[in-house]
């Protein structure tokens, strides 16, 4: 028992920052993202006797957080593109800085990606390597690839749309 508590403490430490990243892409709000992560990690431990090492542990986990999210969006019926966009707005009005703009309104046109599309960028952002990204979510490497650089097209032209205000 002291091994698996060790061992999830060293997952958590390595995983936790990257998966409360991508719950705050799902939800734009730090108190559910923190709660998501939470209940992660809880899936985690509860499973953690059941992970095969067929793949990498933090593919494991990317995916028990992206099924957790999705649950929770699905469960409330959540619109996160508005949420997202409302609660990014209202968190950024403390942090008038130019770079703490640019983060709101990259997030804010994250929010207006598909749910595969925000998932692939949030892992791209936090640079998870593509092979583990393509494990995540199905996909070849190479088809990965190709859906990254359409990703940051229609990124670069949400944003342009934004530039023009």
């Amino acid at each position: 028992m002291a091994a698996n508590e060790q061992l999830f403490k060293k997952i958590f430490s390595e995983n936790s920052r990257k998966i409360c990243h991508l719950c705050y892409g799902y939800t734009g709000d730090e108190d559910a993202a923190n709660d998501l992560m939470q209940e992660t990690f809880m899936k985690v431990w509860q499973n953690l006797d059941k992970f095969r090492n067929q793949a990498l542990i933090s593919t494991w986990i990317y995916r028990i957080a992206v099924n957790t999210c999705l649950s929770w969006l699905r469960t409330e019926k959540r619109h996160p593109k508005d949420e997202l966009t409302d609660n990014i707005i209202e968190n950024q009005v403390d942090l008038p800085s130019e770079k703490n703009e640019q983060v709101a309104l990259l997030y804010k046109c994250i929010a207006q990606l598909e749910e595969n599309e925000r998932i692939i960028i949030t892992m791209v952002l936090d640079e998870v390597p593509y092979a583990e990204i393509a494990e995540i979510s199905g996909i070849s490497e190479g088809n990965l690839r190709v859906r990254i650089h359409r990703i940051k097209q229609k990124l670069t032209e949400i944003y342009n749309r934004y530039e023009r205000f």
